[in-house]
């Protein structure tokens, strides 16, 4: 049995500063909207397609979400940041993949690991604390069931040990990196078993 490796860079993203596009309005762009409104409610999301799912357009009211009710037309990645092909047609899909990679685009073709350059992985969230799971696109039930783990184990609070950390962090003085060994030796205790 071969060992792969996860050579996925996880990094997170200011959203309300990009624009994002997805492309499809059934129950797969539903899905995606709804992941990324709820770990980002400020980001700016345009959906292309000429239809929406009742379920999509509710979705979309809890955030900053404009519609263009079209069919897809590479126009549409003017101005874009990040992509997400959802719709049910393979060739579409595939449009958008290479007018993606022409512009230099960040793309995500849903359920079709090959064609994204990006994961949208299983988050959890806890105040100032984001974790991100990634199964390296292999199993999306793998990363919801890890997230529950992780709700359950990172406690509510945790958002308190994190200001008050912050708030410490500006009372030690030094350089960056004394700050850093300062900050390293007053949370080992954090992991220490």
């Amino acid at each position: 049995m071969s060992t792969e490796r996860n050579n996925l860079y996880p990094i997170f993203l200011k959203t309300e500063q990009l624009e994002v596009l997805i492309v499809g309005g059934g129950y797969v762009a539903e899905e995606k909207l709804t992941f990324l409104l709820k770990s980002s409610p400020d980001a700016k999301v345009t959906i292309v397609a000429p239809m929406f799912r009742q379920g999509t357009i509710e979705a979309a009211m809890k955030g900053a979400v404009s519609f263009v009710e079209d069919v897809y037309k590479s126009s549409y990645l003017e101005g874009k940041h990040i992509v997400i092909a959802t719709t049910d047609k393979p060739k579409v899909n595939m449009q958008v993949y290479l007018d993606c990679r022409l512009q230099n685009k960040l793309v995500n073709v849903a359920d079709n690991p090959p064609y994204c350059d990006f994961y949208m992985g299983g988050i959890v969230t806890k105040g100032n604390v984001k974790v991100a799971i990634s199964t390296n696109g292999k199993s999306p039930t793998t990363a919801k069931r890890l997230r529950q783990f992780f709700e359950g184990v990172i406690p509510d609070k945790i958002d308190n040990l994190v200001q008050n950390l912050n708030e410490y962090r500006k009372t030690i003085k030094g350089n960056f990196e004394e700050k850093v060994v300062t900050l390293n030796e007053f949370t080992k205790s954090l992991v220490e078993k």
